[in-house]
């Protein structure tokens, strides 16, 4: 089992930066995808970017180059640096994490990971 817990939520104008935190605890001594997603109201859960432990990262499109992701596998701690923030990256954003030993397993598809933090909510006023 993997507790996450996320932190750094909040509101900032369009074009600001947010980071965003999570702590990991629980068996974490086995390799691991750990991501972010995040919600839109009445929408589903979709994938923003994934790291594995070897360091390899993905990103949806519409945050490249404005978002990065990073671990820190010697404190089980997992972040997303958020700049350059427009109001359609308003959403609930969701820290998770699943067992894979390979780098390709780390998929943004949220039905693959078992572990969920409960998420902090980003607001990016325009």
């Amino acid at each position: 089992q993997v507790q996450l817990v996320e932190s750094g939520g909040g509101s900032v104008q369009s074009g600001g930066s947010l980071r965003l935190s999570c702590a990991a605890s629980g068996d974490t001594t086995t390799t691991y995808c750990m991501a972010w997603f995040r919600q839109f109201p009445g929408k589903s859960r979709e994938g923003v970017a994934t790291i594995h432990t070897d360091g390899t990262t993905t990103y949806t499109g519409s945050v490249k180059g404005r978002f990065t992701i990073s671990r820190d596998n010697a404190k089980n701690t997992l972040s997303l640096q958020m700049n350059v923030l427009k109001p359609e990256d308003t959403a609930m954003y969701f820290c998770a994490a699943r067992r894979a030993y390979s780098a390709w397993e780390c998929m943004p598809s949220p039905s693959t990971y078992p572990y969920w933090g409960q998420g902090t909510q980003v607001t990016v006023s325009s």
